[in-house]
C-alpha cells in the first residue's frame, strides 16, 4: 500500500460533491486523513463563486495511472465537464499532488504537483495532516519550502466537520 496525497476542490455546491467524492474514493481506497478545507477565490475569475479546497490521504494498491484513472471517473461521475477553460467553475477537480516518495514526469501525469508550491491552500492542508512530510524531488521538508501566510486562509468549518465525521464512519 501506499500513501498517496490528492488535492480536492470544488465551486459548485462542495457540500454535496466534495462528499461524495469522498464516499465514492472510499469505495476503492482507504481514507487515512482528511485535512481542513479552505476558502478560497477562484484565479483570475473575480465573477465565480469562491472554491472549497483541501487534502485526502489515502493509502491504496493501484498504481499511479490507475489512481489517476479512478480521480477522473469520480469526477465523471459527480458532473465535472472539461472544457478548454482551465479555470472553468468545476463540480469537483481532484489531483494526485503527492504518490508516496515517487517522482513521476510523464505526458499527462507530474508527481508531486506543480501547484503544491504556489497554492497556499494546498501547502497548508497538507501540512496539516502531514506536518513532517518531506517532498519528492525537493527532498526537503514542505514546511521549509512553503511560503504562505497562515492568517489568509479562511477554514470551510462545515464541509471540514461533515469530511472528518464521514472519513472515519464506515
Amino acid at each position: 500500500m501506499t500513501k498517496v496525497y490528492i488535492g480536492v476542490g470544488s465551486n459548485i455546491e462542495p457540500e454535496l460533491h466534495v462528499v461524495g467524492a469522498l464516499e465514492r474514493l472510499k469505495e476503492r481506497v482507504t481514507v487515512c486523513a482528511v485535512s481542513r478545507f479552505f476558502t478560497t477565490a477562484p484565479i483570475g475569475r473575480p465573477d465565480q463563486g469562491p472554491y472549497a479546497n483541501g487534502v485526502f490521504c489515502v493509502e491504496t494498491s493501484l498504481e499511479p495511472r490507475e489512481l489517476k484513472a479512478l480521480l477522473g471517473s469520480v469526477e465523471d461521475a459527480l458532473g465535472r465537464r472539461r472544457s478548454e477553460d482551465r479555470y472553468a467553475p468545476r463540480t469537483i477537480d481532484l489531483d494526485l499532488v503527492l504518490y508516496g516518495d515517487r517522482v513521476i514526469r510523464e505526458p499527462g501525469l507530474v508527481v508531486p504537483d506543480p501547484d503544491l508550491l504556489t497554492r497556499p491552500f494546498l501547502a497548508a492542508a497538507l501540512l496539516e495532516i502531514a506536518p513532517d512530510l518531506v517532498v519528492p524531488g525537493f527532498d526537503k521538508p514542505l514546511a521549509k519550502l512553503a511560503t504562505f501566510d497562515p492568517s489568509e486562509l479562511v477554514v470551510n468549518g462545515s464541509l471540514t466537520r461533515e469530511l472528518i465525521r464521514r472519513a472515519h464512519h464506515e
